[in-house]
């Protein structure tokens, strides 16, 4: 399992390198071809985790319901964020790996509502939820990689 948090915690690493520097405007920018922007994904990304271990194993989730509303799945970007507003997904996006790993030592884990994916993969526990929110934190990646280059 600590592989598991070591790559979650570097794949956030690898997002805020990337979005490091760019102006509010770069990254509400939709590039041609796209349907959301780096903000989005970002936020997304923080929005995903939450749902996906804490939400779907009966727990409160770590960020605003506002939060979750604008930024799940089946969401398209609807807000700008201030500068504010950026420094808190920035803090959220770095910090709640280390307090998921944290409720995760401490046990809190306990029931998980099973859950399929669009992808069609099944999520029936903390640790297969770990492991898919891992892949799809890539994809987004990966995503966000090549957003950089057009805005």
């Amino acid at each position: 399992m600590d592989t598991q948090f070591e790559v979650l915690k570097k794949s956030r690493e690898l997002v805020f390198n990337l979005i490091d520097g760019l102006t509010i405007e770069q990254l509400h920018k939709i590039p041609e071809g796209f349907n959301n922007n780096i903000a989005w994904n970002v936020a997304h990304l923080v929005v995903t985790q939450q749902l996906l271990h804490y939400k779907l194993s009966g727990l409160q989730c770590l960020v605003s319901d506002e939060l979750i509303d604008n930024y799940r799945k089946g969401t398209k970007p609807s807000e700008t964020f201030t500068e504010e507003e950026l420094e808190e997904v920035k803090e959220l996006l770095l910090g709640l790996p280390d307090t998921l790993k944290e409720d995760f030592e401490a046990g809190i884990f306990t029931d998980y509502t099973s859950y399929k994916t669009s992808t069609g993969f099944v999520l029936d526990s903390f640790k297969t939820a770990l492991a898919f929110n891992n892949m799809h934190e890539g994809m987004h990646l990966g995503v966000i990689m090549a957003m950089r280059k057009l805005v």
